[in-house]
């Protein structure tokens, strides 16, 4: 009963102190710094282009541009086959 009582406490005390000590709190990032601000598409014309692997346009690899409201921007655009797209 004595050794299951001190292991007992010994493993609460583990459980209390953790691995490593206690933690710090990171900073948050600083948005203000970073090079370029994303914009604001809700007000923007739309203006989309959409990145193809080929000139048939048929496998779509990238996007980029203001859309109907949102932020389009992923994916391989670099090439010469590309479509605009102006209108909502």
């Amino acid at each position: 009963m004595r050794t299951s009582l001190i292991g007992g406490l010994l493993a609460m005390a583990l459980m209390s102190v953790g691995c490593g000590g206690p933690m710090e709190e990171q900073e948050a990032p600083d948005l203000a710094s970073q090079e370029a601000a994303l914009p604001d598409c809700s007000n923007s014309p739309d203006d989309l282009r959409n990145y193809y692997s080929d000139a048939a346009h048929t496998t779509l690899v990238g996007q980029w541009g203001c859309w109907c409201g949102g932020l389009y921007n992923w994916g391989n655009k670099s090439g010469p086959h590309i479509e605009y797209i102006w209108s909502c």
